[in-house]
């Protein structure tokens, strides 16, 4: 199995901590102090970004454990840039809200993708055998 190193634990960790301040600045203040009713899905992503939050948290702890909250975040942010960023930006309609997150969006794939340890994720997640289906054996 892969080791590893210290450095790249901490790197984790630091973008944990990144995840955790950014979440917490930008989307916590508006759902404790939000004065009118958000449109659906708006408060559906507010509320999962905070959530989002309280489990990065858990990886200041826990970077390995927590490896799979930054694999959920390269894949919507990788989702949004390839279904609506790419779209918008060749048709020539990115505006500068979209531009913002656009720009958000491809240094958070990025970053996570250069500090996860891939050799880590290869052996724990791909490699290694995964969990039973039915009942253990007595």
């Amino acid at each position: 199995m892969i080791q590893v190193p210290l450095w790249r634990l901490y790197a984790l960790r630091f973008v944990f901590l990144l995840l955790v301040l950014f979440l917490t600045t930008s989307i916590w203040p508006g759902l404790v102090r939000h004065a009118h009713p958000w449109p659906l899905l708006d408060g559906v992503a507010r509320c999962m970004l905070a959530a989002v939050a309280l489990v990065a948290a858990v990886g200041l702890r826990h970077p390995l454990k927590m490896l799979p909250v930054l694999f959920f975040e390269i894949a919507w942010k990788g989702l949004w840039l390839i279904v609506i960023g790419l779209p918008l930006w060749s048709a020539g309609r990115l505006d500068p809200d979209s531009a913002d997150n656009f720009k958000a969006c491809a240094i958070g794939v990025m970053l996570f993708s250069a500090v996860i340890p891939w050799g880590y994720v290869f052996d724990h997640y791909i490699r290694a055998p995964g969990d039973r289906w039915g009942r253990a054996a007595d």
